[in-house]
């Protein structure tokens, strides 16, 4: 069995926010921080955090709306949506780049000084919003691996990965409403080409597609395609 508790983490600030560590059954093993969705740290992240326990990770979810609100674990439907959409505007627009980017670091180097990794690789990975953080921490941070499920913004920020060296898997739908497929080839145009990048899309899935608990989104087909790419990837590339 898994087992699960929460961490304080200490912002390069000296801010302290929360985050929700789940261990495997042999009690150590390679490091995964799992960024959340626009949704927070709820149901869903928790139980692909127990999933990936049950692979033999180590993985830490951090509270990455702290400095907005504290503690949001959103219900997956279309009330929250707008309620979501609130947290990640104000998250964007009223925390600088560098400070987002600190908080996250810092919660690698929480996780990679656990015990129970000790002696192990940490990789980033995330959903959605926590997608584009995974990217942004795969440039700048010190993160032996990265997989990025259909992060918005992306393309964007494509000036930045010049430093990208970490093996990383990107994640996309061909019918997702918020990537268009043009962001896609322009993510395929620059970065394709480099062997320690892999990018998969499941043509007929849009945004969200791995999240089960919102019927909005989910696209069982797409998620079991995508799942066992994912798990083979950090086989391959966390230690």
């Amino acid at each position: 069995m898994v087992s699960s508790r929460e961490e304080s983490i200490t912002a390069p600030d000296g801010g302290g926010h929360a985050g929700h560590l789940t261990v495997p059954d042999q009690g150590n093993g390679p490091g995964i921080l799992l960024l959340q969705e626009i949704f927070g740290v709820g149901d869903f992240l928790k139980a692909k955090a127990a999933d990936l326990a049950a692979l033999g990770y180590v993985v830490l979810c951090p509270d990455v709306f702290w400095r907005v609100q504290p503690g949001i674990a959103l219900q997956h439907d279309e009330e929250s949506m707008t309620e979501a959409f609130g947290y990640v505007t104000r998250y964007a627009t009223e925390i600088e780049d560098d400070t987002k980017l600190g908080d996250l670091c810092a919660a690698l180097e929480h996780l990679r000084s656990l015990p129970e990794v000790a002696g192990h690789q940490a990789g980033v990975m995330g959903y959605c919003l926590g997608g584009f953080l995974a990217f942004l921490v795969a440039c700048h941070g010190d993160t032996d691996a990265c997989v990025s499920y259909y992060g918005s913004g992306i393309a964007d920020r494509l000036q930045e990965c010049d430093e990208l060296t970490c093996p990383i898997l990107f994640h996309f739908g061909g019918n997702d409403p918020y990537i268009p497929n043009e962001q896609v080839d322009a993510i395929r145009a620059r970065l394709g080409e480099r062997p320690n990048v892999e990018i998969h899309v499941q043509h007929q899935a849009g945004h969200a597609f791995e999240n089960h608990l919102a019927p909005q989104f989910h696209d069982a087909t797409a998620a079991a395609a995508s799942w066992p790419l994912t798990v083979a990837f950090l086989q391959r590339n966390l230690h």
